[in-house]
């Protein structure tokens, strides 16, 4: 069972999801602790799975994905198998960065990151060969306004 976070970790864990490449050194100096201290910690924080990874954010314009796309889904068939064969095949497709299963009026919610409306079609094609829909709605994000993996800690 993970211990519990205290207000130290919780201001390692706000240093490292703002910059994830900060040295044990660097945390230790503007957290008045050792670097020992630190590295326990933060390894203790890993294996107890609440830092889950350390990853680079990529602006998705950058790299041509200019086109964010909320998908909301409904079906009619709630069985685990319908799960599983969407589930599958949604994790499968590089272009869904987000996939929710939802309480209230649709069963999931996908968000995915495109090319273009081109690309987006034949992503949406990909996605209602997977499993029985019986409603698909997108709506095309225009503008970001706001962005941020940090959690409020």
């Amino acid at each position: 069972m993970a211990e519990k976070i205290d207000e130290t970790d919780r201001r390692i864990l706000a240093l490292l999801q703002t910059d994830a490449t900060l040295s044990l050194e660097k945390i230790g100096e503007r957290l008045s602790l050792s670097v020992n201290n630190v590295w326990r910690r933060v390894k203790r924080l890993e294996a107890d799975g609440v830092i889950a990874r350390r990853v680079a954010l990529i602006d998705p314009e950058a790299v041509g994905l200019n086109v964010t796309v909320f998908v909301a889904i409904k079906t009619s068939d709630h069985s685990e198998d319908w799960l599983e064969a969407f589930a599958t095949a949604a994790r499968a497709l590089p272009e869904v960065v987000g996939l929710y299963r939802m309480a209230g009026d649709v069963d999931y919610f996908v968000k995915l990151l495109v090319r273009d409306v081109g690309d987006y079609d034949r992503v949406y094609r990909k996605l209602i060969a997977t499993a029985p829909m019986s409603d698909v709605s997108a709506s095309f994000a225009m503008e970001r306004i706001k962005f941020d993996t940090a959690l409020p800690l």
